[in-house]
């Protein structure tokens, strides 16, 4: 049987056609792999904005939104399809009228090979469409950014508590072992006649708190690890090593609060990405304005047809057309009062969030401004303190003294020490949320 060319070429467009779903399917995600190795906070904080669930979903946005950009890209480009048919049939001569013609025909059999193709010339709207999508995918690639922060903020949080959680369980170790050596003392003093019965009992109960104490901290500083553990979306099971202690971190952001509000507004990707919408929204306005306008497009078919394959003939036809817009019931009219009623809403919200990420930065600095006062104050508080339970060691041991010195001692060092931690956390949370208020949490150092 011969073929066609037009049969040809439709033979060859089948098996593309048919893999272009196949080739469209995306592999399967895979599991965020574990960290060997100690991790900073710094890694952490990349760890989170990377593995993060809500950071992850985020990034899957964009990839929806710029498939929704090849649709509307697909609106301006070539449209191209084939068919074929058989069709077996009669006809009634005497339906078209002619005179002397009548009766039906005997069956016959019609081939009939098709190829159509139409291409968009100048649509206005369209391409405003094209473009509102394209700042649809710029703001969904920004909200993806904003997510990841805030994942990587939350990541680096966790890890702050945990290393809280650790060095709490150090401080009531070392007020254990403090503990300790004063009911070795107390029971000496009683078992040497020199302090009364109470000054050990005394003693016992004091280490019997602290002990309390620790046992406590150890399972906060468990449970901490698995929050950590979660917001890495890592498996409750996996063993993570922390390198940072909570010491002062450097800083390189602007610490004067307006020049953090002006700094967070050029940084801050939620803004960014509002500015987007907002743009995306003015677009889509202007896309059904330019529905007034007309529009051009061409198109064309080939055809080849006839009542056996080796005899087909070929027929063609092309098509300018010039589409003036004149009246749909005023529907258009409806659209551009929605859709101008919806900027008019972005435009709000990307004015409130203006004022949100301001007001953000200006807190975030302050804040910082306070938490490393509180270190110092804190750090002066655990000197004096640890200053006076020496002495009251030594005035017990002199036997000047009973154990309600040392006890109350003790109680001020641990609380000094808790007071340490807690300042030292709340730096390193104000840090951490400052660099994320300024919209620069992967400068972070």
């Amino acid at each position: 049987m011969r073929r066609s060319p037009l049969h040809v070429a439709l033979l060859a467009l089948t098996p593309l056609m048919a893999a272009a779903p196949a080739a469209a399917q995306q592999p399967a995600a895979q599991p965020p792999a574990a960290p060997t190795g100690p991790i900073t906070l710094l890694q952490a904080i990349t760890l989170g904005r990377s593995q993060g669930v809500n950071a992850a979903i985020a990034q899957l946005n964009v990839g929806t939104a710029n498939a929704r950009v090849g649709q509307r890209r697909a609106d301006l480009l070539p449209a191209i399809s084939g068919s074929a048919a058989f069709t077996r049939q009669t006809v009634n001569l005497e339906e078209f009228g002619f005179p002397g013609i009548t009766g039906v025909t005997d069956p016959f059999s019609v081939y009939r090979l098709q190829l159509r193709a139409s291409q968009t010339i100048f649509d206005a709207s369209l391409i405003g469409r094209l473009r509102a999508a394209r700042d649809t995918a710029v703001a969904a690639g920004l909200d993806a950014q904003a997510a990841g922060e805030i994942a990587g903020a939350t990541a680096g949080l966790a890890y702050l508590r945990t290393l809280s959680a650790i060095e709490t369980v150090r401080a009531r170790e070392a007020d254990s072992t403090i503990a300790a050596t004063l009911l070795d003392q107390a029971r000496q003093l009683v078992g040497a006649g020199v302090s009364p019965a109470i000054d050990q009992t005394r003693s016992e109960v004091s280490f019997g708190a602290v002990r309390t104490q620790l046992e406590v901290a150890r399972n906060g500083a468990d449970r901490s690890r698995l929050d950590l553990l979660r917001a890495l979306d890592l498996p409750s099971g996996t063993r993570l090593e922390l390198a940072d202690s909570l010491g002062p971190g450097a800083l390189n952001l602007p610490l004067d609060p307006d020049s953090a509000a002006g700094f967070a507004r050029e940084h801050r990707a939620e803004l960014a990405a509002e500015r987007a919408r907002t743009q995306s929204a003015r677009r889509s306005l202007g896309a059904i304005r330019a529905e007034y306008l007309p529009s051009l497009g061409l198109s064309g078919q080939y055809q080849q047809s006839g009542q056996q394959t080796s005899t087909l003939a070929g027929s063609y036809n092309v098509q300018l057309q010039l589409t003036v817009p004149i009246l749909d019931g005023f529907r258009r009219q409806n659209r551009v009062k929605e859709q101008s009623l919806r900027l008019q809403i972005q435009q709000i919200r990307e004015r409130d969030l203006v004022n949100q990420v301001e007001t953000e930065a200006r807190q975030s600095v302050l804040d910082l401004a306070s938490a490393r006062q509180q270190v110092a104050i804190a750090g002066d508080r655990l000197r004096l303190a640890e200053q006076e339970l020496a002495q009251a060691q030594q005035r017990f041991q002199a036997g000047v003294a009973g154990t309600v010195e040392t006890t109350n001692a003790q109680s001020s060092v641990i609380a000094a020490r808790d007071a340490l931690i807690q300042a030292r956390v709340n730096f390193g949370t104000a840090r951490v949320s400052a660099y994320r208020a300024l919209g620069v949490i992967d400068q972070m150092h």
